[in-house]
């Protein structure tokens, strides 16, 4: 039985991850946050409070448990404050990685560390695993860093990038375009919606069976795990609208000009995913089906 410690899981990816590992049953599993356990299910796995940015914790909480792996989902994710708060971003997004790469190390533990789209500038996406990164904001930059120390690592590690997470979790304040966009259009409330920014976004639940793919065959390397889909905003909005049977004229089609935001996004990103459905056996759903589940969990 594999022994699995998980970084930030009260997130939307953490919780997902040990909602799926428990119910697959043959894990034996760590979770760790910042703070108290916010997790609904409170059986069948053990909680460690364990804060990244804090070394004598980080060790102290991995030589204990000496996972055989540890999957990295904790991190400082708002581009805008990552742009305005640049000294917390770089504590929480990579001197933390440089604790966790250590105690992976000293215990022979493998690492999977969760890295992001906006490595790249966004200039020639769909991007696949090969891709040369340019970040255009310090969120990426950071992320960028913190895959350098991953990949100098003297113990096995990958990388699952991801773009656009989507989903629901349990005591969660945080929406998402599909939730935005519902509530704005069933409130009559006319929306801007971009139509210039290009991602392929990824349901929290697919982001966490790629992970837990990766963690199971302890496949090394860099993987990207999305979405299939290559969609702009304004189109999310549209296929949200259509599922809900809501009134798409009060969605307005706008630029990225029209908003004026801390940090720089790349215009066009999306992932190429051959590589985790070919090694991994990934499998993951489209937009539509993402919000079926997204409706189905509403209720």
């Amino acid at each position: 039985m594999k022994k699995i410690l998980i970084t930030g899981s009260n997130g939307l990816l953490g919780q997902k991850l040990v909602t799926l590992l428990l119910k697959e049953g043959n894990t034996e599993l760590i979770a760790t946050a910042r703070g108290e356990n916010r997790l609904p299910i409170i059986e069948g796995y053990t909680f460690d409070s364990m804060d990244i940015t804090d070394p004598e914790n980080v060790n102290e909480v991995i030589d204990r448990h000496k996972p055989d792996v540890l999957i990295h989902t904790a991190a400082m994710t708002n581009v805008d404050q990552c742009e305005i708060e640049k000294e917390l971003c770089w504590a929480q997004n990579v001197t933390a990685v440089e604790y966790l790469v250590k105690a992976c190390e000293r215990n022979q533990t493998f690492l999977l560390h969760l890295s992001t789209d906006f490595i790249f500038d966004g200039s020639a996406g769909p991007y696949d695993e090969n891709a040369e990164a340019n970040p255009v904001s310090f969120y990426g930059w950071s992320k960028l860093a913190s895959e350098h120390l991953v990949k100098g690592a003297k113990t096995k590690w990958a990388i699952a990038r991801t773009v656009l997470v989507y989903g629901i979790a349990h005591d969660m304040s945080r929406s998402n375009i599909i939730l935005w966009v519902k509530k704005s259009l069933e409130e009559s409330k006319k929306i801007n919606v971009v139509s210039d920014q290009w991602r392929s976004p990824t349901l929290a639940e697919d982001l966490a069976k790629g992970c837990t793919l990766i963690a199971e065959q302890e496949a090394e390397g860099i993987f990207n795990i999305s979405g299939k889909d290559l969609l702009n905003p304004y189109q999310m909005a549209h296929l949200t609208a259509d599922y809900f049977g809501l009134n798409k004229s009060l969605v307005n089609e706008a630029t990225s000009a029209t908003f004026s935001q801390p940090a720089k996004r790349p215009p066009k990103t999306g992932f190429i995913i051959d590589k985790a459905v070919n090694v991994l056996g990934y499998k993951p759903l489209s937009f539509e089906e993402g919000i079926a589940i997204l409706a189905k969990q509403i209720q």
